[in-house]
């Protein structure tokens, strides 16, 4: 077997048991057998070990000599971790994801903007008009997927602007909720023209230092975002 064939067969099985594990299709407390996993995947004992590695590193499973490997409590898995939140956010459970995610959000990022306001430098500031016109450039004839570049973007110039490294760590979070929306289809058509709006908003505070104003704001578009669920992903 070559290293190309091994890399793919390992792709395939985590493919495989973690969104397994994710949805509840194996649920916490299942024992998954390394024998089993071998013959009904046809991988060799190394590349069941590798991924039972990567999904012991996301707490989705653990490990017992002479039990085999468990699938943890849900409460224990690392949820921050992109891949969790792209495979559950692809299984059954994906408006209870988007809806706690968006909830996160709403936490986080209207105090994020205020900071970026007083702490922004002028490269971010570019950075964060550049990208709300972008915004504004492809919100309409359905370019939702040259949007999300630029919403993704956004949003990761926020939290780095904050400041506050564990905010600037969230990036990768909203950007899974946000990639989320659009792959699964739970966004309009075109976006909503008033978040747009507020998101041209949003840069012009933070590069005016207008730290109410920049939080505010950005609170508007998280209650936005939770009313668009609202309707798409009840």
């Amino acid at each position: 077997m070559t290293s190309g064939e091994g890399r793919g067969l390992h792709a395939t099985l985590l493919a495989s048991l973690g969104p397994a594990i994710t949805s509840g299709d194996c649920p916490p407390g299942t024992v998954l057998r390394t024998d089993e996993l071998e013959e009904r995947f046809e991988v060799s004992r190394t590349v069941v070990r590798e991924v039972v590695r990567v999904l012991e590193s996301m707490r989705l499973v653990e490990s017992r000599r002479r039990v085999g490997v468990t699938v943890r409590p849900t409460e224990e898995w690392n949820v921050f971790d992109p891949q969790v939140i792209r495979w559950r956010l692809a299984g059954r459970d994906r408006p209870r994801q988007l809806r706690s995610l968006t909830v996160l959000r709403s936490a986080v990022e209207p105090i994020a903007a205020g900071l970026a306001a007083r702490l922004a430098s002028p490269e971010q500031c570019e950075e964060l008009t550049r990208h709300a016109l972008g915004m504004v450039s492809t919100s309409r004839g359905q370019q939702l997927e040259s949007y999300l570049v630029h919403d993704v973007a956004f949003h990761h110039v926020i939290l780095r602007a904050s400041g506050n490294e564990m905010f600037a760590k969230l990036g990768d979070v909203v950007a899974e909720v946000l990639t989320g929306r659009t792959q699964h289809h739970v966004m309009f058509t075109d976006p909503d023209p008033a978040a747009v709006t507020l998101h041209v908003q949003v840069a012009e505070a933070v590069r005016g230092g207008d730290e109410e104003r920049a939080e505010r704001l950005t609170r508007e578009i998280t209650i936005g975002a939770m009313a668009e669920l609202d309707v798409l992903a009840p």
